[in-house]
């Protein structure tokens, strides 16, 4: 009797370590499988944080190429205004040049011109009244009044003297001669005409001043 009750307190404690062993195992299992479900979310977050970060290296990386790219395309921009300016420059100045040389070498030709005009004038004046009809007067009328208006319009002209008050930008003069129709310090004889191609003096007229 003794011995069933022995063999059934044997039981008893073999059934209640089996279950002791059980909850074990369990409540390993149910740590074991939070602490892969901790692990597998922090993996995921690492690679969430790894994601965004390389995508935010990769805007930035894009972002200093755009920078420098702009720069570049600026600087380049600014050259070729800089080479249009510096061109332009040199385009005005070039014209400025040409004008001038044109203006030299016109201003040298009329000068050379101009005696032709005086011999034309001298011997017109001297002509005499019963030679007016000639052929030959008639003749160098009508090439004086042809050379004079080709020079006019070059934009040659003569310059006022007579009865002008004197003006060393304009006149020269050469002599004194009283005069009772004109006041002092007024041109009383041309002696020589003179001339003004555009905005400059050609020739200054040679004049008499009354003192």
């Amino acid at each position: 009797m003794a011995g069933k009750k022995k063999n059934a307190k044997s039981k008893a404690d073999s059934k209640k370590l089996n279950e002791q062993l059980e909850e074990e195992t369990v409540k390993e299992t149910n740590e074991e499988s939070t602490s892969t479900e901790d692990t597998s979310s922090e993996e995921v977050e690492n690679q969430v944080s790894e994601e965004n970060a390389s995508e935010e290296t990769g805007e930035n990386a894009g972002s200093a190429k755009k920078t420098k790219e702009q720069e570049k395309i600026e600087e380049l921009e600014d050259r070729v205004k800089r080479q249009l300016a510096e061109f332009e420059n040199f385009r005005k100045r070039t014209d400025k040049e040409k004008e001038q040389m044109f203006e030299t070498g016109a201003k040298s030709v009329l000068e050379k011109i101009l005696p032709v005009v005086d011999n034309f004038e001298r011997g017109l004046s001297n002509i005499k009244p019963e030679d007016e009809a000639d052929p030959h007067v008639e003749g160098m009328r009508m090439i004086y009044k042809q050379l004079m208006g080709e020079l006019e319009k070059l934009e040659v002209k003569p310059i006022e003297a007579l009865g002008c008050e004197f003006n060393p930008d304009f006149h020269n003069a050469i002599m004194q001669s009283p005069s009772d129709e004109y006041e002092s310090g007024f041109i009383s004889q041309e002696l020589q005409k003179g001339y003004m191609y555009r905005d400059t003096v050609l020739r200054h007229s040679m004049v008499a001043v009354v003192p």
